[in-house]
């Protein structure tokens, strides 16, 4: 296994996510099911995706982006600019996996890496968030489906 095989599918699923989320309607982005807000379940997803990099690929969170990972978004921000403040936090932890990927050496792909999670090799590592994103993307449209027929 190796960055060329593994980027055609992580692409394809991170477009996908991508597209899921800049087609969501502003209004629809402070929907939730109990504690669990759509804004929450993107936000989350690219902070996984920048912490997996520093833990299984020794990519440190790029400058600037610690901050943004780890504040509430304003409240006074659900519209427009809360919806282009996602993509950008999503297209910025897109960008890390994939220079993380590029350079990881051939031989690291399979090596165990410690991490707070447990045990993982950077290739497990990207599959749990090629999976990760996947299950955010279904909560997002279960969300959309429940919080939408209850208000009719």
């Amino acid at each position: 296994m190796s960055f060329e095989t593994v980027l055609p599918i992580w692409e394809s699923i991170q477009q996908r996510f991508y597209k899921l989320v800049k087609a969501i309607p502003e209004n629809d982005l402070t929907l939730r099911l109990d504690s669990v807000s759509i804004i929450s379940l993107v936000r989350h997803t690219a902070e996984a995706e920048f912490i997996f990099m520093e833990w299984f690929f020794g990519k440190s969170i790029p400058e600037g982006m610690k901050e943004r990972m780890s504040g509430k978004p304003d409240p006074a921000n659900t519209g427009k600019e809360c919806l282009e403040e996602l993509l950008e936090l999503l297209s910025a932890s897109n960008r890390n996996v994939i220079e993380a990927m590029r350079s990881l050496p051939q031989e690291a792909w399979h090596k165990p890496v410690e991490s707070p999670m447990g045990t993982s090799t950077p290739l497990e590592a990207i599959g749990r968030l090629m999976y990760h994103t996947g299950i955010h993307a279904g909560q997002i449209s279960l969300i959309q489906k429940n919080a939408k027929s209850a208000k009719q």
